[in-house]
């Protein structure tokens, strides 16, 4: 689990390529200082897993499924990348809770700067388009953001002078891709809403059964 809050940008300094997966090796040092194997770190909005590490590097795998359906696929060495450690017990939740599953990439389509933030407009598909909102929350590269905009096929996100100068979203250029996920409640909404009216004789939960306890 993680907040959104970059913490560090880091960069690509070695990728062994197969057809349909990576092992990445990153430079960094804040997100190591408390390192562990096995750890979690979100690479770019990605829940990736350290696999190694030294004082200013670590490796993680890319594996297929992450492959196909993130922009991870993109990167080249030096490119940059935003990090994040998971989310401990008693830290701040700056940002919302970000699970570092991306639920689909969008398309930079459009960017203004209008006085001191830098506006972007990103192209979504109808699986992401129906859990945005207006004053929602999505995160863009792994990034915590509010939505201000939303129309057919796109929404549009504000980065104050901070955010732009400690991710890597303000460098992306029209026609990128970046990854996007979704809020999580958003999603747990739907999947409880549209649950089947009688899932299974064993569980006994239906959306009638819900309705008298007060859960909708």
């Amino acid at each position: 689990m993680f907040t959104g809050i970059i913490e560090e940008i880091g960069k690509i300094k070695q990728i062994e390529r197969k057809a349909y997966s990576m092992k990445l090796v990153i430079e960094a040092r804040k997100v190591l200082q408390d390192a562990r194997l096995g750890d979690s770190i979100s690479v770019n909005g990605v829940c990736l897993t350290i696999t190694s590490f030294k004082d200013s590097e670590f490796e993680a795998d890319v594996m297929p499924e992450t492959f196909i359906h993130t922009s991870l696929k993109d990167l080249q060495p030096q490119s940059n990348v935003n990090l994040e450690r998971a989310l401990s017990a008693n830290g701040r939740l700056g940002g919302h809770f970000v699970s570092g599953h991306v639920d689909c990439t969008g398309k930079i389509i459009k960017t203004d700067m209008v006085e001191n933030a830098l506006y972007m407009t990103i192209e979504l598909d109808g699986k992401c388009m129906k859990y945005v909102m207006e004053k929602g929350s999505v995160a863009v590269d792994g990034t915590s953001l509010t939505v201000f905009k939303v129309s057919s096929n796109s929404i549009t996100i504000s980065l104050i002078p901070h955010t732009r100068h400690q991710t890597i979203i303000s460098n992306k250029k029209v026609g990128q891709a970046v990854n996007i996920e979704c809020d999580m409640l958003a999603k747990y909404l739907e999947r409880l809403v549209t649950a089947k009216e009688s899932p299974s004789p064993s569980s006994g939960i239906t959306l009638d059964y819900l309705s008298e306890k007060g859960f909708l």
